[in-house]
């Protein structure tokens, strides 16, 4: 496995902050980010505004660069934030093999109570093929992480002879994660034509000797 999805932005308290302060702080920083959110997943990043995430949450631009020091800043926040549930959903830095394939059909199920939260990644993934956009790296970096998180499972599935012949883990990676990308543009322009997890299930058991 490779680096992480994304690195962590958000700095450590200073010590000897009170405990109280400190709470306050994170909890102004988790609305901040929910605010980012519903902009960016509305607007996109370029059209959304640090003041229109500053108004939601009664702040002044200042006032909300206090806490992320720059829009870029913040909006690695947010997709940091939605990888953390990612990984945590898969199991992705512990569950090997079969394991994180599972994981990933469970992601799927969990992506549809989360309609706004895969709009913003169609959103902002569409807008970083730009290589000025402020994102443009860190969807790289994500999706080399991907892609070779689900190399090293198939791999571990070829290894156990689950996977089925002349399928190529490294192809079959790239392979899911189109997939999986893909079913979610065509979800939310219509969610009742598509049902994601069955799509993932049916490619998986097409190409592993294994029932999901």
């Amino acid at each position: 496995m490779t680096d992480t999805p994304a690195s962590a932005v958000i700095e450590a308290p200073r010590r000897g902050r009170p405990r109280g302060s400190y709470a306050k702080t994170e909890a102004r920083r988790q609305e901040i980010l929910t605010a980012a959110f519903e902009v960016f997943s509305t607007s996109g990043y370029r059209a959304g505004s640090l003041k229109d995430v500053a108004d939601k949450v009664g702040l002044s631009q200042a006032g909300l660069l206090h806490h992320f020091p720059s829009k870029e800043a913040l909006l690695e926040a947010v997709l940091t934030l939605r990888d953390e549930e990612s990984v945590t959903r898969t199991g992705a830095l512990t569950a090997q093999g079969i394991e994180l394939l599972h994981g990933l059909v469970e992601l799927t199920r969990y992506n549809t109570t989360i309609p706004g939260l895969v709009a913003l990644y169609c959103v902002l993934s569409a807008e970083a093929t730009d290589p000025d956009h402020p994102a443009h790296e860190y969807f790289q970096r994500r999706y080399n992480w991907v892609r070779g998180t689900m190399t090293d499972a198939f791999d571990d599935l070829d290894g156990r002879g689950q996977l089925r012949p002349g399928i190529v883990p490294a192809a079959a990676a790239r392979q899911l994660a189109a997939l999986m990308d893909g079913l979610q543009v065509q979800w939310l322009l219509d969610n009742d034509s598509v049902d994601m997890p069955a799509e993932v299930v049916a490619f998986l058991e097409a190409i592993t000797t294994e029932k999901f």
